[in-house]
């Protein structure tokens, strides 16, 4: 899984240039998992790991230049990709 999420992580940054590498890894890793958590709810079968590679990707491709927008309306998502001053991007 972690070769789908640093494949995601990448094609973000590439969509978004505001984005540090670690946000934009986090913003896959809460996608990866609003998606495959929806379709469980929703009483689907598993599709696999490349049909959520198929379906982030997209949300990507649509999205994804405008990912640090959504964190000034949704401030319940603060949290999970305020900077660490302390850490290297």
């Amino acid at each position: 899984m972690n070769d789908y999420h640093e494949r995601l992580a990448k094609l973000l940054l590439e969509k978004n240039k505001l984005l540090s590498y670690n946000q934009a890894r986090t913003w896959v890793e809460l996608m990866w998992e609003d998606f495959e958590t929806t379709a469980a709810k929703a009483g689907r079968d598993y599709l696999g790991s490349e049909m959520t590679e198929r379906i982030v990707t997209q949300w990507i491709k649509n999205y994804g230049g405008r990912l640090h927008d959504f964190v000034a309306k949704n401030p319940k998502y603060k949290d999970f990709l305020i900077q660490d001053k302390n850490s290297l991007n």
